[in-house]
C-alpha cells in the first residue's frame, strides 16, 4: 500500500510539475542565426505557452534537408533570407499555401508569395556606399549608372555565387530585360577595381582604405558595423563612407526581405500560422528593427535611430519580389556570361 500511495504520489507531482503546454510545439528551421530570431520566439513561448524547438544552419543546407526528410520531417516554418531562397523552396515543393487574414493585411502584397507559400517578415535595401572623401554625393544616381566608364576602377562588390547580388541582378532582367541586363553585368565587371571575394563587410574595409571608390551593400551591415564591438576596424571603416539610395528618381531602391513559410509536411500547422503572425506584430516588428538593422514590414513601425540616420523614408522598388526567384536561374547564366567570377 505504501509502495502505490508513493506512485500516486510521484505521478501527481510529475503532472503538476510539467507545464500545460508542454504537448504545443512548433518546429523551426531557420537560416537566421540564433541571437537574432530566439529572442523573439521566447517572447512567443511565454505570450502563448506553445514551445518552440529551433534548429539554426545555412539556407541551402535546410534547404537540402527539408528534400531529404521529405514527408518525415519534423520542420513546420522554414526561416531564410532573400527572395530568391524563399522562391527556391516554393518551386521544390517545400512550403504550402497559407490563409491569414493578419499577414494578408500587414504584409504588403509586392512583400510576399502570390499563394502564400512564404511571407516577409522584414526588409533590407541593397544600396551603394561611397568614399566621404573620395566621391561626391552629385556622381552617384542609380544602379543602371554603375555600367558608366566613369566608374572604371573604382567598384567593389561580391561575387556573382551571393544571392544578394543574384537578386539585385534578377530586379534589372525584371525591369529591362535579359540583354540590357546582360550589357550592365559585362560594363560593371570592366568597372571593378579588383576580382570579387570577401562579403559586404569587405567591401566597406575595402572602400574605407581606398582599393575602391564605391560598394553595393545591404543596409543592415551598415547598420552591424557601426555598432561592433569588436576589435576589427569595422567602426572605423563604415565611418569612413556614406550610404546612397540608388533610382530615387525613378522606380527607387531595390528592397529584399528575410521571410517564413510553413512547411508542406507541418505537423504542427496551427501553431506555425499563429508564429507567423506573432512575427508581423508591432513588438516584434518594433524588435527585429532594432536588433537586425532592417526595415520592418508593416506599415507604421519606424526603423531604428541608426537606420534613421541614413535617410529615411526614402523610395522603394515597388516590384513583386517573387520575380526575383523566378529570374534567379536566368540572373546566374547572365553573371557567367558576362564573366562576373
Amino acid at each position: 500500500m505504501k509502495i502505490l500511495k508513493s506512485i500516486v504520489v510521484a505521478t501527481v507531482v510529475l503532472l503538476f510539475s510539467v507545464p500545460a503546454w508542454s504537448a504545443e510545439e512548433v518546429n523551426v528551421y531557420s537560416a537566421r542565426k540564433e541571437n537574432l530570431i530566439k529572442p523573439l520566439l521566447d517572447q512567443f513561448s511565454q505570450s502563448t505557452g506553445i514551445r518552440v524547438n529551433l534548429i539554426t544552419a545555412g539556407a541551402d543546407a535546410l534547404i537540402k534537408r527539408l528534400q531529404t526528410e521529405g514527408r518525415n520531417s519534423p520542420a513546420d516554418i522554414l526561416l531564410t533570407v532573400d527572395a530568391g531562397r524563399l522562391h527556391a523552396a516554393e518551386a521544390a515543393g517545400l512550403l504550402q499555401s497559407v490563409e491569414s487574414d493578419i499577414l494578408n493585411q500587414t504584409i504588403p502584397a509586392h512583400f510576399r508569395d502570390l499563394d502564400n507559400h512564404w511571407f516577409g517578415l522584414s526588409l533590407r535595401s541593397r544600396v551603394i556606399v561611397y568614399s566621404k572623401d573620395r566621391v561626391s554625393k552629385s556622381e552617384l544616381s542609380t544602379y543602371e549608372d554603375l555600367a558608366d566608364e566613369k566608374w572604371k576602377g573604382r567598384i567593389c562588390i561580391r561575387s556573382s555565387g551571393n544571392i544578394y547580388n543574384q537578386s539585385l541582378l534578377a530586379s534589372l532582367i525584371a525591369h529591362h530585360g535579359v540583354e540590357k541586363a546582360e550589357a550592365w553585368a559585362k560594363a560593371v565587371v570592366a568597372n571593378m577595381a579588383r576580382s570579387p571575394k570577401g562579403n559586404d563587410r569587405a567591401q566597406v574595409k575595402a572602400v574605407a582604405v581606398g582599393e575602391c571608390d564605391i560598394a553595393v551593400v545591404n543596409t543592415y551591415y551598415i547598420g552591424k558595423m557601426q555598432t561592433s564591438t569588436k576589435d576589427d576596424g569595422q567602426k572605423e571603416a563604415v565611418a569612413k563612407v556614406a550610404v546612397f539610395y540608388p533610382n530615387q528618381g525613378d522606380r527607387g531602391a531595390h528592397m529584399n526581405v528575410s521571410g517564413a513559410g510553413v512547411v508542406t509536411h507541418s505537423k504542427n500547422r496551427d501553431n506555425a500560422v499563429k508564429l507567423l503572425e506573432f512575427l508581423v506584430q508591432d513588438e516584434s516588428q518594433r524588435w527585429y528593427a532594432e536588433k537586425n538593422f532592417e526595415y520592418p514590414v508593416k506599415a507604421g513601425v519606424a526603423p531604428s535611430g541608426i537606420v534613421k540616420s541614413w535617410g529615411y523614408p526614402f523610395k522603394q522598388d515597388s516590384l513583386d519580389i517573387t520575380m526575383l526567384g523566378i529570374h534567379n536561374a536566368e540572373a546566374v547564366k547572365v553573371f557567367d556570361r558576362a564573366g562576373w567570377k
